[in-house]
């Protein structure tokens, strides 16, 4: 009998850890350029103080600690390293560093050293952009059937073309707002894949895109609900099927004579997918490294240390 039941618990054992083992992971990847601005702007927000000299990523690492509070297990951050990626090669209107305050700019990679610190991984992008490591990582997670969700952690309009239906969705953690495939047509009127078409007719001021003059957000929505991209929609008003549509004949004649803009402003839009990031697994969080006490006294975070501590995986 006492053999019986060995062996029933070691099934028991067995079954347990299978079961664990087998339970979906959500994973985060964070948009930690945007995460560093929200801090800093939202710490300046109503000119009641002067931030601190590092208030910032202060706000980025315990924002992180309560993103890994909340359950996250699996998180990578992606960052700007260089404000100036390939993409300012290509058109020399698209957005530097020109207009970033200097004394965030000096945080960035005090940031991304802080973060590597409590053992999340990082993603620091030089000649790439953070966007583009996210685009990346939600590719390589989409593909990892142990994954359940895959929550990109932003609220930038250009990873709406990264929403796959609800397994692949962009998380607002300042509104507690998420928004999957319906969510992005509801925003945009159209779907994740026409985002960088509609990008490139409606422009991005954040990203010094300018898009066409005259294309507004629902003209180019309605255009691209019947065509989907740039390519399929025609030269000539009078072969567009889009009933109802107010100055048809303006907006085909400014894409036909500025079609080839266009097609470089959708260039710019598209996020690169195959940027190196790693595993799934690399992103594992596994507590933070011996460095991070260093560094939390270094930007005068100390506080953060027992925060840390409660979370140890």
């Amino acid at each position: 009998m006492g053999q019986s039941l060995s062996t029933a618990d070691d099934a028991t054992a067995t079954l347990c850890n299978s079961m664990r083992q087998n339970v979906a992971m959500d994973v985060h990847v964070v948009d930690g350029t945007y995460e560093l601005f929200r801090q800093h702007f939202g710490a300046t927000a109503g000119g009641t103080r002067t931030p601190g000299e590092f208030d910032a990523t202060t706000g980025v690492l315990a924002s992180t600690i309560q993103l890994l509070a909340d359950g996250a297990t699996h998180v990578g951050v992606a960052s700007d390293h260089t404000i100036e990626s390939f993409r300012n090669e290509l058109f020399d209107g698209y957005k530097d560093g020109s207009g970033m305050p200097p004394e965030l700019a000096m945080q960035i990679p005090v940031m991304e050293d802080a973060l590597v610190a409590l053992g999340v991984t990082v993603w620091p992008m030089v000649e790439f952009e953070a966007d583009d490591a996210l685009a990346s990582a939600a590719v390589v997670a989409n593909a990892d059937d142990r994954v359940g969700q895959v929550l990109i952690v932003t609220p930038d309009k250009d990873l709406g073309q990264c929403v796959v239906g609800d397994r692949v969705v962009q998380f607002d953690r300042r509104k507690g707002l998420f928004i999957n495939e319906s969510g992005v047509n509801e925003k945009f009127g159209v779907g994740p894949s026409s985002i960088a078409d509609w990008l490139a007719l409606v422009g991005d001021t954040a990203d010094g895109i300018p898009g066409l003059p005259g294309w507004g957000a629902k003209s180019t929505s309605s255009v691209l609900s019947r065509y989907g991209h740039l390519e399929d929609i025609p030269d000539e008003a009078g072969r567009w099927d889009v009933p109802g549509l107010r100055g048809a004949a303006k907006l085909a004649t400014t894409l036909a004579e500025r079609r080839d803009d266009a097609m470089l402003f959708r260039t710019l839009a598209t996020l690169i997918t195959d940027v190196e990031v790693g595993s799934v697994d690399d992103w594992k969080w596994n507590g933070p490294t011996d460095e991070f006490s260093a560094i939390c006294e270094r930007i005068g975070a100390q506080h953060l240390l027992a925060r840390v501590e409660r979370l140890q995986p």
